[in-house]
């Protein structure tokens, strides 16, 4: 009987509503947003890791993915991912931040 009478007091807690009292939390950063137009120069080259380095620091991105012909990409939008769309012989065919 004891079991089943804290197992009732504890579900009832765990409903109880919190009330937050003093300052708001701060919001969160925002994400840095990248920038793919100063990348223009690299469209016809071979894709590669070094590349991706340079890519990712000039568009200031956070994160980078290649697109290969026929790739399956998610369609979640983030603004500090760069899109690099590479054609079937590895050279990168554009850019888009998203």
């Amino acid at each position: 009987m004891r079991i089943v009478l804290v197992a009732v007091l504890l579900g009832s807690a765990a409903c109880t509503p919190v009330e937050m009292r003093g300052e708001t939390p701060a919001a969160l950063p925002v994400a840095a947003a990248c920038n793919a137009e100063s990348l223009g120069d690299l469209v016809g080259k071979r894709a590669s890791d070094a590349r991706a380095d340079v890519m990712q620091k000039r568009s200031g991105a956070r994160t980078l993915r290649w697109i290969a012909p026929n790739t399956a990409v998610t369609m979640d939008f983030r603004a500090d991912r760069l899109n690099v769309y590479v054609d079937a012989k590895g050279r990168i065919e554009r850019f888009t931040c998203a």
